[in-house]
């Protein structure tokens, strides 16, 4: 990929135009984070494009002065798909909802994850059709009551990182639309990696879905109900750093630090570079009140990305027949001319 020979900052992928998100949308503080991130992968402003399909979150490539692509309702990952597949060159970005990716998308989802192209995405989870105004959607926890569930909704919802895990996904992250700082680092991560790159933002809603993850990222519960992870570290949380993750059996479990001689050695450690995936699995299916919800870089396995492999073989093919052109073809087994 071409590098960039012109520094870059924040301020050249900030467009002149006003953002057109609520007052207090959460998008906010995403766009930041990518527009801050941006400049520190070495690319060349013109190498960017930014594909969106349909929603709130699709607004994304007006708000980012790159190259963008404002697609079709759940297509975004096709058209991504044929971007990056067309021209690696170029750094290709995806931002999409979790109706957008998650229902009428979710095929083309699984098939992008499956095939490890290199893309870089970006998934707002509020767990609620925004745009359209109040709708469930298929991360909506079961339960809960909108306008199209008006007795709570009766299906189990998707895990956005159990679906990851399940297409053989190479990466998976999780962050909190509050927390800029997190967001950058695992941005800056996600751009790093050679392959698909998921990253689930808890986005708040504040018209439709408003503290929608309150219960977990509110600033006096954050420490005690989410887990960050770092690569090579001991998987310790809490506001007093005092409780962990064990494995006990097949199963994760909840310990204090200092009980039943319980220390830092007995925990976890989290390998984000394990080429099993059965630890990430079960680290993104942590669900509150039982266990402290996975936040961080949780899965990042190198492997074949599709995109390398699919030119290799078209060169080699090239290099193999004996037909270099479509003249070639055309002239290739039998032939006749019409007078």
């Amino acid at each position: 990929m071409s590098t960039n020979t012109i520094k870059t900052t924040k301020k050249d992928f900030t467009v002149e135009d006003p953002v057109k998100w609520c007052a207090g949308c959460g998008g906010y503080p995403i766009l930041s984070a990518i527009q801050n991130i941006l400049p520190n992968t070495g690319v060349a402003k013109e190498k960017f494009v930014f594909v969106s399909g349909i929603g709130c979150s699709s607004r994304f490539p007006y708000y980012i002065n790159t190259y963008g692509f404002h697609s079709l309702h759940g297509r975004a990952s096709a058209i991504a798909s044929g971007i990056k597949t067309a021209n690696p060159e170029l750094s290709v970005w995806q931002i999409t909802g979790d109706g957008d990716s998650m229902a009428i998308g979710g095929n083309h989802f699984i098939h992008l994850v499956r095939r490890n192209i290199n893309i870089n995405l970006t998934l707002f989870n509020n767990k609620i059709y925004g745009l359209t105004k109040g709708q469930y959607s298929p991360t909506t926890p079961k339960g809960s009551k909108t306008k199209t569930s008006p007795e709570g909704t009766i299906e189990n919802p998707f895990n956005p990182g159990e679906l990851t895990m399940g297409a053989q996904g190479t990466f998976f992250a999780r962050v909190i639309d509050n927390d800029l700082s997190m967001m950058k680092e695992v941005f800056n991560e996600a751009a790093e990696h050679k392959g698909t790159s998921v990253v689930e933002v808890l986005q708040n809603c504040v018209i439709f879905n408003n503290k929608v993850h309150e219960n977990i990222a509110g600033k006096d519960v954050k420490d005690d109900h989410t887990i960050y992870l770092e690569h090579g570290k001991p998987m310790i949380f809490g506001k007093e750093r005092d409780k962990g993750l064990m494995l006990k059996g097949n199963k994760i479990e909840v310990v204090r630090l200092g009980e039943n001689g319980i220390t830092e050695k007995d925990l976890m450690v989290h390998d984000v570079e394990n080429p099993d995936d059965t630890t990430h699995y079960m680290l993104t299916r942590m669900t509150f009140p039982e266990y402290p919800v996975a936040m961080g870089v949780i899965r990042k396995y190198q492997s074949t990305v599709y995109e390398g492999a699919l030119h290799l073989q078209i060169e080699e093919a090239k290099n193999t027949s004996k037909i270099k052109n479509v003249d070639d073809l055309l002239n290739s087994g039998n032939v006749f001319e019409i007078e």
